[in-house]
Protein backbone atom coordinates (compact mmCIF):
# COMPACT_ATOMS: atom_id res chain seq x y z
CA UNK A 1 0.00 0.00 0.00
CA UNK A 2 1.93 3.08 -1.54
CA UNK A 3 0.88 6.34 -1.29
CA UNK A 4 1.40 8.94 -4.06
CA UNK A 5 2.52 12.58 -2.75
CA UNK A 6 0.98 15.19 -5.37
CA UNK A 7 1.06 19.21 -5.04
CA UNK A 8 -1.28 21.06 -7.44
CA UNK A 9 -2.13 24.83 -7.72
CA UNK A 10 -4.41 27.25 -6.18
CA UNK A 11 -4.88 30.54 -8.20
CA UNK A 12 -3.00 32.98 -6.56
CA UNK A 13 -2.11 31.09 -3.24
CA UNK A 14 0.67 28.54 -4.75
CA UNK A 15 0.22 25.31 -4.46
CA UNK A 16 -0.63 22.78 -1.42
CA UNK A 17 0.12 19.11 -0.39
CA UNK A 18 -1.81 16.11 -1.43
CA UNK A 19 -1.63 11.97 -1.25
CA UNK A 20 -3.13 9.57 -3.36
CA UNK A 21 -3.78 6.19 -2.47
CA UNK A 22 -5.23 3.63 -5.40
CA UNK A 23 -6.29 0.19 -4.32
CA UNK A 24 -5.48 -2.10 -7.67
CA UNK A 25 -8.90 -2.32 -9.04
CA UNK A 26 -10.38 0.82 -7.69
CA UNK A 27 -13.55 1.61 -8.43
CA UNK A 28 -14.24 5.52 -7.55
CA UNK A 29 -12.37 8.36 -6.02
CA UNK A 30 -12.57 10.02 -3.18
CA UNK A 31 -11.65 13.86 -2.58
CA UNK A 32 -10.96 14.08 0.72
CA UNK A 33 -10.67 17.36 2.38
CA UNK A 34 -9.49 17.71 6.36
CA UNK A 35 -11.22 19.41 9.00
CA UNK A 36 -10.77 22.48 10.60
CA UNK A 37 -7.92 21.35 13.33
CA UNK A 38 -5.79 18.69 11.27
CA UNK A 39 -4.39 18.26 7.78
CA UNK A 40 -4.82 15.49 5.86
CA UNK A 41 -1.84 13.58 7.67
CA UNK A 42 -3.81 12.94 10.95
CA UNK A 43 -4.78 9.78 12.22
CA UNK A 44 -7.91 10.02 11.43
CA UNK A 45 -7.24 11.15 8.02
CA UNK A 46 -4.90 8.64 7.58
CA UNK A 47 -7.36 5.52 8.77
CA UNK A 48 -10.09 6.30 6.84
CA UNK A 49 -8.16 6.37 3.68
CA UNK A 50 -6.67 2.63 4.32
CA UNK A 51 -9.91 1.34 5.73
CA UNK A 52 -11.19 2.72 2.10
CA UNK A 53 -8.06 0.95 0.50
CA UNK A 54 -9.30 -2.58 2.03
CA UNK A 55 -13.19 -1.05 0.31
CA UNK A 56 -11.71 -0.82 -2.93
CA UNK A 57 -12.13 3.13 -2.94
CA UNK A 58 -9.04 5.66 -3.68
CA UNK A 59 -8.63 8.38 -1.87
CA UNK A 60 -7.13 12.00 -2.54
CA UNK A 61 -6.49 13.42 0.16
CA UNK A 62 -5.36 17.09 0.62
CA UNK A 63 -4.14 20.32 2.46
CA UNK A 64 -6.35 23.51 2.74
CA UNK A 65 -3.53 26.81 2.23
CA UNK A 66 -3.61 27.90 5.53
CA UNK A 67 -2.81 24.19 6.97
CA UNK A 68 -0.12 24.13 4.52
CA UNK A 69 1.54 27.28 5.99
CA UNK A 70 0.85 25.71 9.63
CA UNK A 71 -1.67 28.66 10.33
CA UNK A 72 -4.03 27.67 12.83
CA UNK A 73 -7.20 29.90 11.31
CA UNK A 74 -8.56 28.83 8.30
CA UNK A 75 -8.87 30.78 5.25
CA UNK A 76 -11.48 32.88 3.74
CA UNK A 77 -14.52 30.81 2.33
CA UNK A 78 -13.40 32.02 -0.73
CA UNK A 79 -10.07 30.26 -0.44
CA UNK A 80 -11.74 26.89 1.03
CA UNK A 81 -13.93 26.95 -1.92
CA UNK A 82 -10.96 27.40 -4.86
CA UNK A 83 -8.72 24.71 -3.21
CA UNK A 84 -11.76 22.07 -3.13
CA UNK A 85 -12.57 22.79 -6.84
CA UNK A 86 -8.23 22.79 -7.84
CA UNK A 87 -8.02 19.42 -5.52
CA UNK A 88 -11.01 18.03 -7.52
CA UNK A 89 -9.31 18.82 -10.60
CA UNK A 90 -6.41 17.74 -9.93
CA UNK A 91 -7.70 14.28 -8.38
CA UNK A 92 -9.31 14.08 -11.81
CA UNK A 93 -6.23 14.60 -13.88
CA UNK A 94 -4.16 11.97 -11.51
CA UNK A 95 -7.03 9.45 -12.39
CA UNK A 96 -9.50 10.28 -15.32
CA UNK A 97 -10.74 6.37 -15.02
CA UNK A 98 -12.32 6.74 -12.06
CA UNK A 99 -15.67 8.16 -11.00
CA UNK A 100 -14.89 10.95 -8.28
CA UNK A 101 -16.68 11.88 -5.15
CA UNK A 102 -16.11 14.66 -3.15
CA UNK A 103 -16.39 15.63 0.96
CA UNK A 104 -14.35 15.11 3.59
CA UNK A 105 -14.23 15.20 7.50
CA UNK A 106 -16.27 18.38 9.13
CA UNK A 107 -14.99 21.48 7.30
CA UNK A 108 -13.68 19.85 4.30
CA UNK A 109 -17.36 18.39 3.99
CA UNK A 110 -18.96 21.84 4.22
CA UNK A 111 -16.81 23.52 2.24
CA UNK A 112 -17.24 20.87 -1.10
CA UNK A 113 -20.93 21.04 -0.20
CA UNK A 114 -20.89 24.92 -0.78
CA UNK A 115 -18.94 24.14 -3.93
CA UNK A 116 -21.21 21.58 -5.36
CA UNK A 117 -24.44 23.63 -4.42
CA UNK A 118 -22.78 26.71 -6.16
CA UNK A 119 -21.38 25.43 -9.02
CA UNK A 120 -20.58 21.64 -8.96
CA UNK A 121 -17.82 20.48 -11.20
CA UNK A 122 -19.42 18.09 -13.70
CA UNK A 123 -16.98 15.20 -12.30
CA UNK A 124 -18.41 15.18 -8.69
CA UNK A 125 -20.83 12.10 -9.04
CA UNK A 126 -21.73 12.69 -4.63
CA UNK A 127 -20.87 14.27 -1.25
CA UNK A 128 -19.58 12.19 1.42
CA UNK A 129 -19.67 13.98 4.54
CA UNK A 130 -17.83 12.27 7.83
CA UNK A 131 -19.29 14.48 10.72
CA UNK A 132 -20.98 17.03 9.16
CA UNK A 133 -20.57 20.12 10.87
CA UNK A 134 -23.96 21.76 11.47
CA UNK A 135 -23.79 23.90 13.91
CA UNK A 136 -20.85 25.30 16.31
CA UNK A 137 -20.46 23.17 19.73
CA UNK A 138 -23.36 23.34 21.70
CA UNK A 139 -25.28 25.79 20.12
CA UNK A 140 -28.06 23.98 17.84
CA UNK A 141 -29.13 26.08 14.40
CA UNK A 142 -29.64 24.52 10.94
CA UNK A 143 -28.40 27.70 9.24
CA UNK A 144 -25.41 25.35 7.92
CA UNK A 145 -27.93 23.68 5.99
CA UNK A 146 -29.73 25.88 3.67
CA UNK A 147 -27.64 25.41 0.73
CA UNK A 148 -28.19 21.64 0.70
CA UNK A 149 -31.21 21.72 -0.75
CA UNK A 150 -29.42 23.34 -3.78
CA UNK A 151 -27.14 20.10 -4.22
CA UNK A 152 -28.49 17.49 -6.96
CA UNK A 153 -25.84 14.60 -6.77
CA UNK A 154 -26.52 12.01 -4.04
CA UNK A 155 -24.99 12.88 -0.26
CA UNK A 156 -24.04 10.39 2.40
CA UNK A 157 -23.69 12.02 6.51
CA UNK A 158 -21.90 9.73 8.56
CA UNK A 159 -22.47 11.33 12.07
CA UNK A 160 -22.04 10.33 15.48
CA UNK A 161 -24.59 10.50 17.61
CA UNK A 162 -23.15 11.72 20.29
CA UNK A 163 -21.68 14.49 17.91
CA UNK A 164 -22.34 18.33 19.63
CA UNK A 165 -21.61 19.88 16.60
CA UNK A 166 -24.79 17.89 15.12
CA UNK A 167 -28.04 17.71 17.00
CA UNK A 168 -29.62 14.64 15.45
CA UNK A 169 -32.99 16.00 16.63
CA UNK A 170 -32.42 19.05 14.34
CA UNK A 171 -30.85 17.10 11.45
CA UNK A 172 -32.70 13.87 11.04
CA UNK A 173 -35.53 16.16 9.75
CA UNK A 174 -33.72 18.71 7.36
CA UNK A 175 -32.11 14.67 5.72
CA UNK A 176 -36.33 14.00 5.20
CA UNK A 177 -36.78 17.06 3.49
CA UNK A 178 -33.59 16.43 1.18
CA UNK A 179 -35.24 13.32 0.21
CA UNK A 180 -33.90 10.21 -1.67
CA UNK A 181 -30.68 11.83 -2.55
CA UNK A 182 -29.65 12.10 1.07
CA UNK A 183 -28.49 9.36 3.50
CA UNK A 184 -27.87 8.97 6.97
CA UNK A 185 -25.56 6.73 8.68
CA UNK A 186 -26.04 7.15 11.75
CA UNK A 187 -22.77 5.85 14.29
CA UNK A 188 -23.92 4.75 17.76
CA UNK A 189 -22.22 6.43 20.60
CA UNK A 190 -19.58 8.39 18.44
CA UNK A 191 -18.69 12.09 18.90
CA UNK A 192 -18.12 14.29 15.97
CA UNK A 193 -14.39 12.81 15.67
CA UNK A 194 -16.43 8.79 15.89
CA UNK A 195 -14.57 8.38 19.13
CA UNK A 196 -16.96 6.24 21.60
CA UNK A 197 -16.80 5.43 24.75
CA UNK A 198 -14.95 2.47 26.68
CA UNK A 199 -18.22 1.27 28.01
CA UNK A 200 -19.73 1.09 23.91
CA UNK A 201 -17.13 -2.26 24.00
CA UNK A 202 -16.27 -1.23 20.39
CA UNK A 203 -12.42 -0.23 19.28
CA UNK A 204 -11.72 2.36 16.61
CA UNK A 205 -10.93 0.08 14.91
CA UNK A 206 -14.83 -1.44 14.47
CA UNK A 207 -15.85 2.13 13.99
CA UNK A 208 -13.66 2.54 11.52
CA UNK A 209 -14.85 -0.38 9.71
CA UNK A 210 -18.16 0.39 9.99
CA UNK A 211 -17.57 3.70 8.30
CA UNK A 212 -15.57 2.31 5.43
CA UNK A 213 -18.34 -0.73 5.15
CA UNK A 214 -21.01 2.52 5.14
CA UNK A 215 -19.45 4.20 2.54
CA UNK A 216 -18.92 0.98 0.25
CA UNK A 217 -22.14 0.08 0.59
CA UNK A 218 -23.63 3.58 -0.34
CA UNK A 219 -21.30 4.07 -3.41
CA UNK A 220 -22.73 0.79 -4.83
CA UNK A 221 -26.20 2.18 -4.59
CA UNK A 222 -25.62 5.77 -5.55
CA UNK A 223 -22.99 4.98 -8.38
CA UNK A 224 -25.61 2.13 -10.10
Amino acid sequence: MTELALSFEITDKGSVSALLLRPAGARLLYVLGHGAGAGMRHRFMDSVATHLFHQGIATFRYQFPYMEAGRRSPDSPSVLAATVRAAVAAAHDAAQDLPILAGGKSLGGRISSHVVASDAPVVIKGLIFLGYPLHAPRKPNVKRSEHLSSIRVPMLFLQGTRDDLADLELFEPIINQLGPIATLHKVQGGDHSFNVLKRSGRNEHEVMQELAEAISTWTRRALS
